[in-house]
C-alpha cells in the first residue's frame, strides 16, 4: 500500500459519491486520515466511513450545507482538534440546475453559485489561518471545462466554475509565500450520477467532441487531485489542470 499521504489530514467536500468518493478512497488508500462532507446521503456516508475504517483507515463524515460558512468552520475545526492539523482541502461539492437563462429562476442561479463557488470560499477561509500557521498545505478546487469554454443552458454552472478559477489564482498569490499551494482540476465529461441524468443526445454530442474518444471515470480525476496535493507538486500553484481527454483544446 502506498504511503504517499501517510499521517496527512484531508478534508473533501461532497465525498459520498462520484468524483468525491473516488478522491476520498484514493487518499485513504495512500495513508491519509480522511474527513468528508455530505449534504443528505447519511446512509451512504455512514457506509463509506465503516468501509474505510474496516480497511484500517481513519475517517470522519460531516453533514453540511456546502454554502454554510459556519458548517465549514465547524468541520475544519473538528479535524484540527481531533487530528492536530489540516493538510489538504479538496473543494469538490457541486450541483447543477441547468436551463436556458430565459427560463432560469433566480433561485436556480443562487443555489448553484452558493454550492459550487461559495463553498470554495467557505472551506478555504476556514482552513486559511491554520495552514498559514503550519506554513504548509494544499488546496485543490474542482472546476470544469464548462468554466473555461462555456455551455448553453449552464450560465449558472459556468459562472460558478469560472469563478473558482479566478478565486484560486488570487488565493494562490496570497498563500504562496507560506508554503500553501492552491490549484484547480477542470474535468471534462465524466461518467457520474450527475452526468447520467443528461439526455442521451446531449451525452453523445459531448462524447463526440472528446479527442480521447471516451468519457473520464472518477478515478481519472482523483489521480490528478492527488498529484496536486502531493509533495511532487510543491512548486505548482495557481494552475488549472484540464483532465478532459482533450475536450478544451
Amino acid at each position: 500500500m502506498s504511503t504517499r499521504f501517510n499521517d496527512k489530514n484531508v478534508l473533501v467536500t461532497g465525498g459520498t459519491r462520484g468524483i468525491g468518493r473516488a478522491i476520498v478512497e484514493r487518499f485513504a488508500a495512500e495513508g491519509a486520515n480522511v474527513a468528508f462532507t455530505y449534504r443528505s446521503s447519511s446512509e451512504e456516508a455512514d457506509a463509506l466511513v465503516k468501509q474505510l475504517e474496516a480497511d484500517g483507515h481513519s475517517a470522519k463524515a460531516f453533514q453540511a450545507d456546502a454554502s454554510d460558512f459556519s458548517a465549514a468552520e465547524s468541520a475544519v475545526n473538528e479535524v484540527i482538534s481531533e487530528w492536530g492539523s489540516i493538510d489538504v482541502i479538496v473543494n469538490n461539492a457541486g450541483v447543477t440546475r441547468d436551463n436556458l437563462m430565459l427560463r432560469m429562476s433566480e433561485d436556480d442561479f443562487d443555489a448553484v453559485v452558493g454550492t459550487n463557488l461559495k463553498s470554495v470560499f467557505n472551506y478555504s477561509k476556514a482552513a486559511y489561518r491554520q495552514m498559514m500557521r503550519q506554513r504548509g498545505g494544499r488546496i485543490v478546487n474542482l472546476s470544469s471545462v464548462v468554466g473555461v469554454m462555456g455551455n448553453a443552458g449552464q450560465t449558472n454552472y459556468a459562472a460558478s466554475k469560472a469563478g473558482i478559477i479566478g478565486f484560486s489564482k488570487s488565493l494562490a498569490k496570497e498563500l504562496g509565500a507560506r508554503g500553501v499551494t492552491v490549484n484547480v482540476v477542470a474535468p471534462g465529461y465524466v461518467e457520474t450520477d450527475m452526468t447520467s441524468s443528461l439526455p442521451e443526445a446531449a451525452r453523445e454530442a459531448m462524447l463526440g467532441s472528446v479527442p480521447a474518444g471516451r468519457p473520464a471515470n472518477p478515478d481519472d480525476i482523483a489521480a490528478a487531485v492527488l498529484f496536486l496535493a502531493s509533495d511532487e507538486a510543491s512548486y505548482i500553484t495557481g494552475h488549472v489542470l484540464h483532465v478532459d481527454g482533450g475536450l478544451a483544446m
